[in-house]
């Protein structure tokens, strides 16, 4: 493929072809851009260029507009606010406080008993998981544990 057919082309075709893709996707431009970049780069000429890139366009924009979607949608799931318990109540104790209290925690000690008590961990995998050491794993819990028993007013189990 020359530089001057590849010109023409551009020319000819690359203002439909925008128009084409920006009705799958917003990113019309680039998708337009990244076919003209993978026409320069085949061994040997299509048949018909102007058909191969639209199809080329539309399959792009239709890769792109899927994406664009499902990346809206994991956007919206993370703007709203995260369920961290399934029931309203648990042994009389009102989630929503809970969670409060938990949002309250500093980052390390809220890491490590959110993956002890919801992902059922050992103190060994935290640790590896939040490169730290096994016994750093478990004064972040215990201390967690703590700030949470009394911002709850839950009494300490007698050992």
């Amino acid at each position: 493929m020359t530089a001057r057919l590849i010109a023409d082309l551009l020319d000819r075709h690359a203002a439909a072809l925008v128009l084409f893709a920006r009705q799958r996707c917003d990113a019309a431009e680039d998708v337009v851009q990244e076919a003209f970049g993978k026409l320069a780069t085949l061994p040997a000429p299509p048949d018909d260029p102007a058909a191969w890139l639209f199809r080329v366009v539309r399959n792009a924009a239709l890769d792109a507009g899927k994406a664009e979607r499902r990346r809206k949608r994991r956007e919206a799931a993370v703007a709203r606010p995260a369920r961290w318990f399934h029931e309203s109540t648990i042994d009389g104790l009102d989630a929503a406080v809970a969670v409060g209290a938990m949002q309250l925690l500093p980052d390390e000690q809220r890491e490590v008993i959110a993956l002890r008590l919801w992902s059922d961990l050992t103190l060994e995998q935290i640790a590896a998981a939040c490169d730290c050491s096994v016994s750093t794993a478990h004064r972040r819990y215990e201390a967690g544990l703590a700030a949470l028993r009394e911002r709850l007013g839950v009494e300490c189990p007698k050992t």
